[in-house]
């Protein structure tokens, strides 16, 4: 099945050049949720940045099924979502989120990356 995103390659902007791939599910380049939840764990390989993105209401069952997840360059991630960009400079181990209706992301310091 092929994925319509919401976005068009031509809409793709130069926000956040050279910071390598990361993870991001279809809540936000498919449905066009903004951002809710990031991360940012040791990187799988020199291409990865770490960064683990997602909407913040997706369930355990979606995260487990990996058609919902797909690897894109953090540029891609920072067109659907510009508020993303002050933050992913952020070293390995950052977490933030933003409660849903608000704008601003806030640090978390009570939650681990899951293990691979």
């Amino acid at each position: 099945m092929t994925k319509k995103f919401k976005l068009s390659a031509d809409e793709i902007k130069p926000l956040a050049t050279g910071r390598g791939a990361c993870l991001a599910t279809d809540m936000i380049l498919v449905r066009g949720k903004p951002v809710g939840f990031m991360y940012r764990a040791e990187p799988d390989n020199e291409q990865d940045s770490g960064w683990r993105f997602m909407a913040g209401l997706e369930d355990q069952d979606y995260m487990d099924d990996e058609s919902n997840l797909g690897v894109y360059d953090v540029n891609t991630i920072a067109n659907y979502d510009p508020t993303i960009v002050e933050f992913i400079d952020a070293p390995v181990g950052a977490v933030f989120e933003r409660k849903p209706g608000t704008k601003n992301f806030r640090p978390v310091d009570d939650w681990e990356p899951p293990e691979d």
